[in-house]
């Protein structure tokens, strides 16, 4: 979202007196914003999937209403500001109605299992506690490396939802105990799989062999147009430098260090998928990828 105010900036500082020269001057700002995110420094321990997805929707927007109103360039401009405008704004609310969509799936005395921390997915349990009055408890996972579990269980317990946080490595342990499972992603891809923090693939296929359902909730502007087979086909994010890591007296050459920070889960673990567009179905994704294209 701040990626698509910071494109509306450019429109509305550009001196372009053609839709091409528009363009130009957004490419060059996506990439710009693509390259600061390439740096550890800036994206952390995330990937850059969400913000390549919606520079290039907002691309989209922009080419759209060109097509449109090509004979005018200054109504044009105006037109895409405006739309722009709306589309950052419909962004913002697009948890509210995945929270909305996703709580009705939560039952009263369920245990959660949920792994590291996702505003969505806080959301969705806040509006199950806190609005809908459901008692239920939450599982989280520390998730490594960034360990995102003890922020999440912070907001949970301010929300006044029980919760239990366990080591990655006891996803096994602690999936007998869960009702259902629900993660947040960093991108949907056009298969119905979806790209998130490391560790969130073995969940997937953990919450398969017990049978619990395994739910996804995701914005639609994270759905990315990436078609991956598998683990080797996703953009490299990776922290080489953890303490645990510096702390090992390495020989030369004998060890390697690859902490990657993202994995790929294939659609036939995913039960469901919570967005803002609706409850869909992992199949349902190449579709809704069109429209939005």
């Amino acid at each position: 979202v701040a990626a698509m105010k910071v494109m509306l900036n450019v429109i509305k500082r550009s001196k372009a007196i053609t839709m091409t020269g528009l363009l130009s001057e957004l490419e060059a700002a996506k990439t710009g914003m693509l390259g600061l995110a390439a740096s550890k420094d800036i994206c952390g321990f995330r990937s850059h999937i969400p913000l390549q997805s919606g520079c290039e929707l907002f691309m989209r927007y922009v080419t759209r209403s060109f097509y449109e109103m090509s004979s005018d360039f200054e109504l044009c401009i105006k037109e895409v500001l405006l739309r722009g405008e709306t589309f950052a704004g419909m962004s913002l609310t697009a948890r509210q109605s995945i929270a909305e969509h996703g709580c009705e799936f939560v039952r009263e005395g369920q245990v959660i299992l949920t792994h590291g921390y996702s505003r969505v997915v806080a959301s969705l349990l806040k509006m199950a506690a806190e609005k809908q009055k459901k008692n239920f408890s939450v599982i989280v996972l520390e998730g490594r490396p960034e360990g995102g579990g003890a922020r999440a269980a912070a907001v949970y317990a301010e929300a006044n939802i029980p919760v239990t946080v366990v080591l990655d490595s006891a996803m096994g342990y602690a999936m007998e105990k869960a009702d259902l499972v629900i993660v947040g992603a960093e991108g949907v891809v056009e298969n119905g799989g979806v790209v998130n923090k490391i560790g969130t693939y073995a969940l997937g296929i953990t919450a398969k062999a017990l049978n619990t359902p395994f739910y996804v909730a995701a914005e639609s502007y994270k759905f990315a147009r990436l078609y991956p087979l598998n683990q080797a086909d996703l953009p490299r994010f990776a922290d080489t430098t953890t303490p645990e890591v510096e702390e090992i007296d390495m020989k030369k050459d004998l060890i390697t260090v690859d902490n990657c920070v993202i994995d790929y889960t294939p659609a036939k673990y995913i039960t469901l998928l919570f967005t803002d567009l609706g409850v869909l179905t992992p199949s349902a994704i190449s579709d809704e990828l069109i429209r939005l294209y």
